[in-house]
Order: C-alpha cells, then sequence, then structure tokens
C-alpha cells in the first residue's frame, strides 16, 4: 500500500513528529510505501477563504487544495497525527480537513456518513495526549471524539477501517514515552488493508 501520512506540530522535534516517523518506519517495514505531508513545514494554509467556499467542488480547487488531494488520489491508507489540542484537532489540521474533503469531491449528501466519493482508504489517527486514559474516559472525552470523529467525520472520507489510537500520557516519563513511540511503530507495522 501506499501510505501518506498528514504531520501537524510546527516542531519538527516535536514528540507528535516523532510518532509519526515511528509509524512511518513501521510501515515501511512492512513493505509499504510512505509519503509525508507535514502541514507546517510546508506551509499549508488553513484558512477556509471566500475562494474554497465559492468552488463548493464546482469550480477548480485552489493549488494547493488540488495538491493535497492528489496526494489523497495516490494513497491506499491515511494517518493524520496531530496533538490532542483543546479536546480537538489544532487549527493546521482542522484547516486542512475543512479545505481539502471538499463537497463534490470526497462526499455529496449528508444523510448516509459511510458513503463516501472517495473509494476506501484504511484511515488512522494518530494522537498524542499529556491526559490519561481514565480522565479521559470519566469526563466522557473519549466518548465525544469517537462521535464526532469515528462516527462522523472519516466516514464521510471512506476511511474504512478507521483506528483513533490516542497515545495517553505523552507528556509522562521517558520509559513511558519509548513505549508509545513502539506504538506508534506497532500500528504502522499492522496497518490494514482497505475494506470496502
Amino acid at each position: 500500500m501506499h501510505v501518506l501520512i498528514v504531520l501537524d506540530h510546527p516542531n519538527p522535534a516535536s514528540f507528535t513528529a516523532a510518532a509519526a516517523q515511528r509509524f512511518a518506519d513501521g510501515a515501511t517495514d512492512a513493505g509499504h510505501s510512505v509519503e509525508l505531508a507535514d502541514l507546517n513545514a510546508e506551509g499549508f494554509d488553513p484558512r477556509w477563504t471566500m475562494d474554497d467556499a465559492t468552488a463548493d467542488g464546482i469550480a477548480p480547487a485552489q493549488p494547493d487544495v488540488a495538491r493535497e488531494q492528489a496526494r489523497i488520489e495516490r494513497a491506499d491508507a491515511i494517518c493524520l497525527a496531530f496533538p490532542l489540542f483543546w479536546w480537538g484537532m489544532p487549527a493546521m489540521t482542522k484547516g486542512w480537513v475543512d479545505r481539502v474533503w471538499t463537497w463534490n469531491w470526497a462526499y455529496d449528501q449528508l444523510d448516509d456518513r459511510e458513503k463516501s466519493l472517495q473509494r476506501a482508504r484504511s484511515g488512522v489517527l494518530l494522537i498524542p495526549a499529556g491526559a490519561r486514559s481514565d480522565d479521559m474516559t470519566d469526563a466522557g472525552y473519549l466518548n465525544a471524539l469517537e462521535t464526532a470523529w469515528m462516527q462522523g467525520t472519516f466516514g464521510y472520507f471512506g476511511f474504512s477501517p478507521r483506528q483513533m489510537h490516542i497515545l495517553y500520557g505523552a507528556t509522562g516519563s521517558l520509559p513511558r514515552r519509548q513505549a508509545l513511540l513502539q506504538q506508534s511503530y506497532d500500528i504502522g507495522h499492522s496497518l490494514p488493508l482497505p475494506s470496502a
């Protein structure tokens, strides 16, 4: 498979970047090809503009959006790697989602979130978080993310199967961080084939 990794962190030495690299190492060792889209390093503009709004999948996409869509079209699997930020996606990731997965390109309806205009692709969310798993579960944050992302957004993207891996305690001890990096490698190494 060809795997697209979409990385969102402004610091190339961040734990998020390290987790994305270990995921890539695992995918490569499993025989997959890997392409990295480092949104911050490449200067992707996350702002949804009037040009984006008026194109609405009818007019040609803006050049930066068309480049990202071409990357997606080459991919059999997509991994989005971003830190959990205010219990959601950082602005760069959210802007990439808003601008790139457009009406009439990714989807053309709103009543069936399991239907996409895109072919099926394996989808992985790789999300470092400082929080502990019990904190997120007890407060209902995990259920909220599952509903918003796994039952919502990424169904419209055609991600099948789709997985969300929250790397809990990413700001913890060195042994904890090393274990999370090994987990990231294992996720990349065991990436499932797309299913229709």
